[in-house]
């Protein structure tokens, strides 16, 4: 279980700057709770960390990206999740496993490759998200 909170671009730069050193607004940020594995086991409901999303971002990253946007948001939960799990995609292989993860999961609840390539009328985009 996680908790997912969601935000405005004010917020999404303040947190990504104090917690990621980076100073702009993000899509997905994932805060995994520092909780001992021997506790998990045996409380499995609790709580392994908040994702926290900044609507106005997927908002426009939906639209940029020619993607529905409850496709984006489903990806971008997906994707903090997976985070929580201690999936990253610092380098090529981590990245390529956790997209791997991420277009099986979304295509179990019935969506498409998120980083598949569209062709809209004036140009042709690579989706990926900004984090």
């Amino acid at each position: 279980m996680c908790s997912v909170h969601i935000c405005d671009a004010n917020q999404a730069r303040k947190y990504n700057s104090q917690y990621r050193h980076r100073d702009y607004a993000t899509n997905v940020l994932s805060f995994p709770a520092d909780i001992p594995a021997a506790f998990l086991e045996l409380h499995q409901d609790f709580s392994i960390g908040d994702i926290i999303i900044c609507a106005s971002i997927v908002a426009s990253e939906a639209r940029e990206q020619h993607k529905e946007p409850i496709a984006h948001w489903a990806h971008l939960v997906v994707h903090g999740f997976l985070h929580l799990l201690g999936f990253d995609h610092i380098d090529e292989d981590d990245a390529n496993t956790m997209e791997a993860i991420e277009i099986a999961t979304l295509a179990k609840l019935g969506y498409t490759n998120p980083y598949k390539t569209v062709k809209s009328d004036h140009q042709t985009s690579i989706l990926l998200e900004t984090q």
